[in-house]
């Protein structure tokens, strides 16, 4: 088998790609492991009518128009903005933690002494990252980031990640700030919306062209002796592609349970959060999502898991001083590839993308490597 690049990994790093060099009017072969394209955004209509998103709830959210144009082409939208709730003594309050939710767990007193330390101090509209609230010297707002750091923070972190908010990169523990707001929106992207018709329908038009060749339940073990390619995509774990010459980089996996409940609605919102009880981190409720109008309705059970070589899928990298440590390492082989090997996507470039900067960044790769 010819062609002129060989992608590995059909979710949207690898798609993007495909699709755009295909645009080409180069041979692209992708290959994907899983018995189906679409990566961890693959949803599908389950035997009670409902569409659910296999791998946990996807929210495309992005402030970027190039990003929101692309991938416009390939969808309409329903517009949707997040909420979450948290469950916290008791009570449903929304994350990221606002002031909205400040007066859900105080006395309206106290709560209003907190507000106007908070406005004094930060200012309305900002968003505060709560080991740098923690830092504060003001003994009301300490007792504050004390609560919420112990009740939304901590477990939550020590279940997802299987460390607490301290040992991972402050770029992921800054991702739910404090909010000094009362917009309970999880996110305030400009652009927010759940593609109309699925994921999985983005990704069949996306690689519904002549010049792109899938291969399902194929790995790249398995053909890259047998397939002739000019250049190569690799958005598989970097560490395995060179054979964890430099160790294992530690990633983390999640196990769903799916269940249907004969009733309208399960919960209040599309997701809620358990922090501090239970073995499962959230309940996402898919119709909250979809809109869709039905008797029953599934719900997905979220249980972080740490991720074992051959035993279960890695989801997401743990950003650490030490493990990025030892990425470096691996980017330095990469970079000796000289653009023969590119490496893009959450497991080759271990990095926390979000959907948006993920084809944000394969639309770059495109530019500098294929225009």
């Amino acid at each position: 088998m010819k062609c002129d690049v060989l992608i590995v990994g059909a979710g949207f790093s690898g798609a993007v790609l495909a699709n755009k060099i295909a645009s080409t009017g180069k041979k692209v072969i992708l290959i994907d492991q899983r018995n189906h394209i679409s990566g961890n955004c693959y949803d599908f209509i389950d035997e009670n009518g409902i569409l659910i998103h296999k791998y946990g709830p996807h929210i495309f959210h992005t402030n970027s128009e190039k990003v929101w144009n692309y991938l416009s082409q390939f969808t309409e939208w329903n517009y949707y903005f997040h909420t979450v709730l948290a469950h916290v003594d008791g009570k449903k309050i929304p994350v990221p933690f606002n002031l909205n939710s400040l007066y859900q767990v105080f006395p309206e007193s106290y709560a209003l002494k907190i507000e106007q330390l908070l406005l004094e101090k930060y200012g309305f509209g900002n968003k505060i990252p709560i080991l740098k609230l923690l830092q504060t010297d003001d003994k009301d707002l300490k007792f504050l980031a004390d609560f919420v750091y112990k009740n939304i923070f901590l477990g939550y972190n020590l279940k997802q990640w299987g460390v607490k908010p301290e040992e991972i990169d402050f770029s992921v523990s800054s991702r739910v700030p404090v909010f000094i707001s009362k917009d309970d929106r999880y996110f305030q992207d400009i652009y927010q919306g759940i593609p109309s018709n699925g994921y999985t329908e983005i990704f069949n038009k996306m690689l519904n062209n002549s010049n792109i060749e899938i291969l399902l339940e194929t790995t790249f073990d398995e053909v890259k002796s047998k397939i002739q390619y000019e250049q190569l995509v690799y958005t598989g774990n970097i560490d395995k592609y060179f054979d964890y010459c430099f160790g294992e980089l530690p990633y983390r996996s999640l196990e769903f349970e799916f269940q249907n409940h004969k009733t309208e609605y399960f919960q209040d919102v599309a997701q809620e959060n358990y922090p501090n009880n239970y073995d499962y981190t959230r309940i996402t409720e898919f119709k909250h999502l979809t809109n869709q109008n039905a008797d029953t309705t599934t719900i997905g059970i979220e249980y972080p898991k740490p991720y074992v070589i051959g035993k279960n899928e890695p989801y997401y990298p743990i950003p650490s001083n030490e493990n990025n440590e030892i990425y470096l390492k691996y980017l330095e082989l990469a970079n000796k590839l000289n653009g023969k090997v590119i490496f893009s996507g959450r497991l080759a470039e271990y990095k926390y993308y979000n959907m948006d900067q993920v084809i944000g960044v394969a639309l770059q790769i495109f530019e500098k490597y294929f225009k």
